[in-house]
């Protein structure tokens, strides 16, 4: 046989084996493939699972639902104060729609003929701060839904830095999630979320983690 001959053979042999390897890496029944597709599957899982607990905390923290955050207590209570004339702990009617314009909540006239009516009936013409917080309450959520200010930012963080000492650690981050969530993660996933979020590696979720973690999702 001529060596060129040789060498048609020598291709033939090796471009056989090639493609053997090639049959068997993309053989849907073969073992080299399962692999990667079953990694791809639980990859896929995971994603879609810290995706659900992601929005979960957003909703419960940025959400129409939530609960008011101190911050935003705080600023009802100022503004109560100021227009609680006598400090005894009640405002009249007549000055809920001068406070809310304070706040800077302009009401229609059906709004207040409404909030006015109720406030008669209900409380004698006289509210306190818990009427008035119930009043402003969902003004002051529908505000801040899907907007993450930085006073929002903050104020959600504190609700994870349960030691107040401006890093979240893993057991905060579970004690917290479980608040907002009302249920605890299933086994991996706080393991997976921290590991995500710890960009710097050092075990827990400083301020500027937080914001981006809610910032991406």
């Amino acid at each position: 046989m001529s060596k060129a001959g040789e060498r048609t053979a020598s291709t033939t042999s090796a471009d056989s084996v090639d493609s053997k390897s090639v049959s068997a890496t993309t053989s849907p029944s073969g073992s080299v493939s399962e692999a990667p597709k079953k990694s791809s599957k639980k990859s896929k899982k995971n994603a879609e699972s810290m995706t659900k607990v992601y929005n979960s905390v957003l909703n419960s923290v940025f959400g129409a639902e939530r609960e008011l955050a101190q911050a935003e207590i705080d600023e009802l209570q100022e503004a109560f104060r100021e227009f609680d004339y006598d400090q005894d702990g009640y405002l009249n009617y007549k000055d809920v729609a001068e406070c809310m314009r304070t706040m800077g909540y302009m009401p229609t006239e059906m709004e207040l003929l409404e909030i006015v009516q109720q406030i008669k009936m209900r409380m004698g013409g006289l509210m306190d701060f818990e009427d008035f917080t119930e009043l402003m309450a969902p003004r002051l959520m529908g505000e801040t839904v899907d907007m993450l200010g930085l006073k929002e930012l903050k104020s959600a963080f504190v609700q994870f830095d349960l030691d107040g000492d401006g890093k979240i650690n893993q057991e905060e981050l579970k004690e917290a999630l479980k608040t907002l969530l009302g249920e605890k993660l299933k086994k991996g996933e706080l393991e997976e979320m921290l590991k995500e979020l710890d960009i710097n590696a050092d075990g827990n979720i400083d301020f500027e983690e937080f914001v981006m973690m809610l910032s991406i999702h």
